[in-house]
């Protein structure tokens, strides 16, 4: 069953511990996808000012195809549009690189806000510890996951996870800002045959390679598997490292989300000069 969670009020101070409780947030924003992706951008603004502590999304999401500025600056990046919209997927310009990742309500989506100490090499550590952190989570349930990219995958990434070597269960990307970063991505739970029915037409007309078999699912190795049985495997695993506190994304972060909303909206310009005008140190790497 999925773990209680305990809404709990947390100040500001906190943030700047690094040992502190992480807020667990599992809001959702049905309908508004460019609104839902400013929210994760919104809390990785909170946390580098210190307004929030470090935070954590774990949620459902609707039907999204998440692109990145570099599809953005291709080609065919209005005709990947269009075909996604064909299959009914919204289109967003997400927070991190890499390329087009499919979401979808058989998935959990994941962010992870937490502020960046400057440390050498933070941006690997990072990426070992969230993918660490679900590769522990998805060995509870039974799968046989591993990080590490399969061979033609799409958005290919050294920290993605995937089952048995054979498919790709989850993408994941980090954008870092001054102070804090984010590490997020998706776990499909179920449904890959729409990941790659969708993915397929929108990676050939970005011109992009890969290969529609890689596309996995964790119901194919746990029949029956569903988000919300993740996210608790998350939780547990979340628990032996770390202290943590449920939370209900605040008002102050929804309108700073709603100021936000412009930056990943596809159908305006792509926003690479605005990005790097407020001091993002790299908009990285993979998902």
């Amino acid at each position: 069953p999925l773990m209680p969670l305990k809404r709990s009020l947390t100040t500001a101070s906190e943030s700047a511990n690094r040992d502190g409780p992480i807020q667990v947030a599992i809001d959702q924003f049905p309908g508004r996808p460019v609104f839902d992706t400013a929210v994760t951008h919104a809390l990785l603004r909170r946390v580098s000012e210190g307004a929030i502590p470090e935070t954590i999304r774990l949620y459902v999401p609707d039907d999204i195809v998440l692109f990145s500025l570099l599809d953005a600056r291709r080609p065919g990046f209005a005709l990947a549009r269009d075909k996604a919209q064909q299959c009914g997927f919204d289109s967003v310009l997400r927070l991190a690189g890499g390329h087009a990742a499919l979401f979808h309500p058989r998935c959990l989506a994941f962010s992870w806000a937490m502020p960046d100490f400057g440390e050498p090499d933070g941006i690997r550590k990072r990426f070992e510890k969230v993918a660490g952190w679900i590769q522990k989570g998805l060995v509870r349930m039974g799968v046989d996951a591993r990080i590490g990219e399969v061979s033609g995958e799409y958005c290919p990434g050294e920290f993605s996870i995937n089952c048995a070597g054979r498919v790709k269960l989850m993408g994941i990307g980090q954008r870092v800002i001054r102070g804090a970063a984010h590490v997020g991505g998706v776990i499909v739970v179920g449904d890959s045959p729409r990941v790659r029915d969708v993915l397929e037409p929108i990676y050939e007309a970005l011109e992009l390679d890969w290969n529609p078999a890689t596309a996995g699912s964790i119901e194919e190795a746990v029949p029956g598997a569903q988000p919300d049985e993740v996210r608790s495997r998350l939780l547990q695993v979340l628990e032996t490292e770390r202290a943590w506190t449920s939370a209900v994304i605040d008002a102050d972060t929804l309108s700073r989300a709603e100021a936000l909303s412009e930056w990943h909206d596809p159908h305006g310009s792509p926003r690479a000069t605005a990005l790097a005008s407020v001091g993002s140190k790299s908009l990285t790497l993979q998902d």
